[in-house]
């Protein structure tokens, strides 16, 4: 029997090394080479055809477009010329494009498509995008779309929906190769090639027990690699992470960044194979994560800006009002030593600067700790010496400010007693906001409240208050307000 390789040798042409390499074609027209972004002038021009009501125009300047580009002009045109895009194009808005949407823009564009438009789009991505596409539907839409779709993908897509949002279940592939381990490689070459129902593209092979419980993986390396004859127990490797279908989403992320892995199988609670996590979501999930958690630092909300614009005012003023109220008990310590202010009317001048510096300081440590949380850097067993840590750091950094500040406000006021107040507010307060910026993250979360959410506020407010304290209450106390 001829080998696997030796057709592979027949039916390859001898490579010319002269030539030079193929490059994937560009559309010079409507991409900027350096940022392989749409040109503002390519988006111009197909508003202004649909405007025109030109759809022949507008489907010959989108055509060349990959569906990840066609995705990003949904994204740059405004909300009225979407519709008007998504019907003129109507044979380009694959599964595909309505993958790569932003969620706020995918959402407006099935509001307008009827449920067998939905359903046919459904049916062409890969079920993790699918359910994505159905999730955030009305139930009474959700039923309307299902009820097109086909008995296979509708009981595909319910079977996801039963997870919690945000899990494995929901982000998982039914899309896999899993075999007995009892065939050998050539066994699973024919199969590959004989069965038209497999996925298009994979990576690995899972190997399963007569229960459908995953013992073990291949790598396509290592299927084209090894003999016809060789059993699959034998070249399998059986050390596999596996993923419970009810693990958060930011856990399986760090499970793929710890172990470096491509795919892995997911398991329902009696241990089944009943899917696969592939590399390519969990880029997605980790760059949705970072960002919520940046955003969330800051009381932005989702930050995105297709996000209906009442929404993002309520998530941004309820903060707002937050913070309002903390400032408001900033503003008590003042009042608490407007007699010293008024005496001495420097002091007045000075506050913002410690307070300021303070808060600074507390976001520096704030950040690293949620990241730090958020990545399981820090853990219980770590607890203390991340606090010790911290509190050098806001030490030395409150010695340098604060010999820094107090010798320029010193020179600069000709008053050395005046420099030695505000010098020792400033190391007293780095030394609060650095405990704060870690206690406060660590025992939100010791609490299972997300510590990205709240800690800015309470980290804000320690540093405002003890900085206008300290310094307040130092420069009473030494006389120099007296």
């Amino acid at each position: 029997m001829q080998r696997d390789d030796d057709i592979i040798d027949t039916l390859l042409p001898d490579a010319d090394e002269s030539a030079p390499p193929v490059e994937p074609a560009r559309n010079a027209e409507s991409l900027d080479e350096e940022d392989n972004t749409l040109r503002p002038g390519f988006v111009r021009k197909v508003v202004e055809a649909l405007e025109a009501g030109d759809d022949e125009k507008v489907y010959n300047l989108v055509e060349p477009l990959h569906p990840a580009d066609i995705a990003d002009l949904f994204e740059l045109i405004d909300q009225q010329d979407r519709v008007l895009l998504a019907r003129a194009i109507s044979d380009l808005l694959s599964g595909e494009v309505i993958a790569e949407l932003n969620d706020y823009v995918r959402e407006y564009l099935v509001e307008e498509l009827e449920p067998e438009e939905v359903a046919e789009l459904a049916e062409q991505m890969e079920t993790d995008d699918a359910v994505a596409l159905i999730e955030d539907m009305d139930e009474e839409d959700q039923q309307a779309v299902l009820a097109e779709m086909e008995p296979e993908d509708r009981a595909a897509i319910e079977s996801a929906l039963s997870y919690p949002e945000e899990t494995a279940g929901r982000l998982m592939s039914r899309d896999l190769i899993a075999v007995p381990e009892a065939m050998t490689v050539g066994d699973l070459i024919d199969y590959m090639r004989r069965d038209d129902d497999l996925p298009t593209e994979f990576w690995e092979v899972f190997i399963v027990d007569p229960k459908h419980h995953p013992i073990g993986t291949c790598s396509l390396s290592w299927i084209l690699r090894a003999p016809r004859n060789v059993p699959l127990a034998d070249v399998m490797k059986r050390d596999q992470t596996l993923i419970p279908v009810t693990m958060d989403q930011e856990e399986v992320a760090l499970r793929f960044q710890k172990y470096a892995l491509i795919s892995a199988a997911v398991v329902d609670e009696s241990g089944r194979l009943v899917g696969q996590i592939t590399v390519d979501d969990i880029v997605h999930i980790i760059q949705e994560e970072a960002s919520e958690d940046i955003l969330r630092l800051s009381g932005a909300g989702d930050g995105d800006i297709n996000e209906p614009i009442l929404l993002t005012v309520r998530t941004r003023l309820t903060w707002l009002v937050v913070n309002l109220g903390t400032a408001m008990l900033a503003a008590s310590v003042v009042g608490m030593f407007q007699g010293a202010i008024s005496r001495f009317a420097l002091l007045a001048v000075l506050m913002p600067i410690v307070s300021g510096m303070g808060g600074n300081a507390g976001t520096q440590t704030l950040a690293v700790v949620v990241r730090a949380l958020a990545t399981n850097q820090l853990t219980s067993s770590n607890t203390v010496r991340m606090i010790l840590r911290e509190l050098r750091i806001a030490a030395t950094n409150g010695t340098a400010l604060g010999l820094l500040v107090g010798s320029a406000t010193a020179l600069l006021f000709s008053n050395p007693l005046l420099g030695a107040v505000i010098g020792s507010a400033m190391i007293i307060n780095n030394l609060v906001a650095g405990l704060a910026g870690i206690m406060v993250p660590v025992t939100l979360d010791r609490l299972k409240v997300d510590p990205a959410v709240s800690s800015a506020v309470f980290v804000t407010m320690a540093t405002d208050v003890m900085g206008f304290f300290s310094f307040l209450g130092l420069a009473v106390l030494s006389g120099l307000a007296g």
